[in-house]
């Protein structure tokens, strides 16, 4: 375990809660989709279509990012939490799929802006030698988040309205992420002027960014709608239970839990770039073959894909600090999802067209294709182990 001192601990407590709580809100659609498409009587080309304006909510967060790049990390996730909370509360009382998809749209957008400048901060201010054991850190701890959820929803299943109620607490704690949480020195020691985005157009930033955001682009066809319809999947197609579900989630929540330290040991061990090839394969293998089997093969290829996607989080999330200037370092992890979203949407809308004829599972794992293809492009970006942060 990396020793930290009293500021980088104030940190990650703060830093960690704001994850927690982000996690909590994004989750909550997942783990109760059964139920909300049963209430709004929608089929898959209408969850598909809710998936794709949730997609779409990731656009904002752009703009949002280049303020953080500007104006620091601190007062964005905070903004970000206080965002995500109310967005997600009010979804609580939508009337109808239209509705709720409209809500969390905005929900998306501050859930992303958090998880970006989180990831920014934590890689400014964690040693150099142990990057990405502190990123592997706070990925626990957005597991966290998630925990509670899978506990929480099977004892109020079906009534998923309330845990969007309890979204509330958010927006009590984000005045403390304020006032309590550390600004990043590093972004204090760099002058920030200009256009971010235009930052990331400049050598070598440009050529970096567009191999990354197209690799996640293309991993998003397979893993946005694997991650948004497994429940639906399980529920629909092999008719398990909501109990049953939230035993799965809590067997892969383990296996992701112990994974995400492991991949923080590997990337300080072994560096980012041979890890990151060989995780991102594992991680479309896996998720594509939870499709094609029945329930056995479901219930270990989501195991395995939860603990091959946990462990590439920290070695990512180092990894994409480290490519990129502190004057654009924010910005380019929003960039980075808003393709990703691009390419989720796309995913989507290629399951909602091939559902009728290849069925729910076998539309998914046909993505896994695009998946392995974007992970070969890992090849072309540079290896920044222990490298200094560019600033």
């Amino acid at each position: 375990m990396i020793a930290l001192d009293r500021r980088q601990k104030v940190i990650l407590v703060w830093a960690g809660i704001a994850v927690i709580i982000t996690n909590f809100q994004g989750n909550i659609l997942v783990l109760a989709l059964p139920a909300i498409a049963r209430e709004f009587h929608a089929n898959t080309l209408g969850l598909a279509e809710l998936g794709s304006v949730l997609a779409l909510g990731t656009l904002g967060a752009l703009p949002l990012a280049t303020l953080a790049d500007r104006f620091g990390r601190r007062r964005m996730i905070a903004v970000g939490v206080f965002g995500s909370s109310l967005a997600n509360l009010i979804s609580g009382f939508a009337g109808s799929l239209a509705e709720l998809a409209f809500l969390k749209l905005f929900a998306v957008t501050f859930e992303v802006l958090v998880v970006g400048v989180v990831t920014a901060l934590i890689v400014e201010e964690a040693p150099v030698e142990h990057r990405g054991t502190a990123v592997s850190l706070i990925a626990l701890l957005s597991g966290l988040g998630i925990f509670i959820v899978v506990i929480a929803y099977p004892l109020v299943a079906p009534h998923w309205r309330w845990l969007f109620y309890a979204t509330g607490a958010g927006i009590v704690l984000s005045p403390f992420i304020w006032w309590l949480l550390p600004e990043s020195r590093t972004w204090q020691r760099v002058r920030v002027s200009g256009s971010a985005l235009r930052v990331l157009l400049e050598r070598p930033w440009r050529r970096r960014i567009v191999i990354l955001a197209t690799m996640t682009g293309l991993l998003s066809v397979l893993l946005q709608p694997a991650g948004l319809l497994y429940t639906v999947f399980a529920s629909f197609d092999l008719h398990w239970s909501a109990a049953a579900i939230s035993l799965l989630i809590v067997a892969s929540g383990i296996a992701g839990a112990a994974s995400y330290l492991a991949g923080g040991f590997l990337t300080d061990r072994f560096g980012r770039r041979g890890p990151a090839l060989a995780l991102t394969i594992a991680t479309a293998a896996s998720a594509s073959l939870s499709f094609a089997t029945g329930s056995v093969g479901f219930f270990a290829g989501n195991v395995l894909w939860s603990a091959f996607a946990s462990a590439s989080t920290p070695v990512f999330g180092a990894w994409s600090g480290e490519l990129f200037p502190t004057r654009a370092r924010a910005t380019a992890e929003a960039a980075t999802a808003v393709i990703a979203a691009l390419g989720g949407i796309a995913g989507l809308q290629l399951v909602a067209f091939l559902a009728p004829s290849a069925g729910l599972g076998g539309a998914i794992e046909l993505g896994g294709v695009a998946a392995i293809a974007g992970a070969l492009l890992l090849f072309l970006l540079p290896e920044t182990k222990q490298q200094p942060l560019p600033e």
